[in-house]
């Protein structure tokens, strides 16, 4: 983007990290596909840079069925080995495993609580609280994955640096 706003370092000379930063990051999704989206999204960024995962969003996309969560949960073995072997995404079991039982984690959630989204909502806007309550209901969300999900959802605020054209102040 050629423009003159200030953005944190982290997202600056690079057009797709710039309107990452710009429509994505603290910004609360819409629907609880959106937020599977984003919790997957920061599962498969531990250990590996944010620009690698936001450079293959799409892909990931396109891999996860929109991310549909009723459609991940049902993934069987064969969908799981077609995402272990497409060179599209990051190839990590792990990581994979953890997504496809996440999705049914979040249906169990839904029935629970009516919506992902309330789920959320149903958890105060401490990061302790939510890192507590997040690694107990799902897989592979430890405290930093914790951390960096409920930022990049908006739900804690701290998240764009002081000089940042989006820095809210307090």
């Amino acid at each position: 983007m050629v423009d003159n706003k200030i953005r944190c370092k982290w997202a600056t000379g690079d057009p797709l990290m710039e309107e990452y930063h710009d429509f994505h990051w603290g910004v609360p999704p819409k629907n609880d596909n959106e937020l599977f989206e984003r919790m997957t999204q920061q599962i498969f960024q531990a250990g590996l840079s944010w620009k690698t995962i936001w450079h293959r969003h799409r892909e990931f996309y396109k891999a996860f069925d929109k991310f549909s969560v009723k459609k991940v949960a049902e993934y069987d073995s064969k969908e799981k080995k077609r995402l272990l072997n497409d060179a599209s995404i990051i190839r990590n079991k792990a990581k994979i495993e953890a997504t496809l039982e996440n999705a049914k984690r979040i249906l169990a959630v839904k029935k629970e609580f009516g919506s992902f989204q309330k789920f959320l909502e149903s958890i105060p806007n401490e990061l302790s609280a939510c890192q507590k309550e997040m690694k107990v209901r799902f897989k592979f969300m430890g405290p930093e994955i914790t951390r960096m999900f409920v930022m990049n959802i908006g739900k804690i605020e701290d998240t764009h640096e002081k000089e940042c054209w989006r820095y809210k102040k307090k």
